[in-house]
């Protein structure tokens, strides 16, 4: 029987504990386009969309060490920059790298994780569809090193609903 195995999609070494910035981008499954619909270059959400919405804001609320900055939720993603802190305690404590099967609170895999699964909870309730999936199995995130790569991840989130009728997931309203 063949196994197959993901790649890895994270910096090797890097403790996504730390304080940082990370840009990060969540499809939907198969990438569907369930959130809304873009209308003259600007988003416009469905009750989907506003459950991602209000899951994505009460992101911080629910974790201390979380702040969030630009984001955008298009028909079929969700695009943000995540700000954590560092809220693990003291300095020398050692790096807390996630393990497949174990969660390291604070995280920005746990982050992500959590916020998938309350809105997936949330949007099959709405749909009357329990256990369908609603996201891809993975997401990309990048490691924002510098203020550039900030404002660069900053403008492409502001411009990304205008470049909307440019992607090929778009299809004609």
């Amino acid at each position: 029987m063949m196994r197959r195995h993901r790649r890895s999609i994270r910096l090797r070494g890097h403790d996504y504990a730390q304080a940082g910035a990370y840009f990060v981008t969540i499809c939907t499954h198969e990438r569907r386009c369930i959130f809304g619909a873009v209308i003259d270059g600007e988003m416009r959400l469905n009750r989907m969309g506003t459950i991602v919405a209000e899951e994505w804001v009460k992101t911080p609320q629910l974790r201390p060490n979380v702040g969030l900055d630009a984001w955008v939720i298009m028909p079929n993603q969700i695009h943000g920059i995540v700000l954590i802190s560092d809220g693990r305690g003291t300095a020398r404590r050692a790096p807390t790298m996630e393990r497949f099967g174990a969660p390291v609170v604070g995280s920005l895999p746990t982050v992500v994780r959590a916020f998938k699964s309350a809105t997936t909870k949330r949007i099959n309730d709405l749909r009357c569809t329990p256990a369908t999936t609603v996201w891809q199995r993975n997401y990309y995130e990048h490691v924002i090193r510098d203020e550039g790569d900030l404002m660069r991840a900053r403008w492409y989130i502001a411009g990304n609903p205008a470049k909307w009728v440019q992607d090929e997931h778009h299809t004609p309203e």
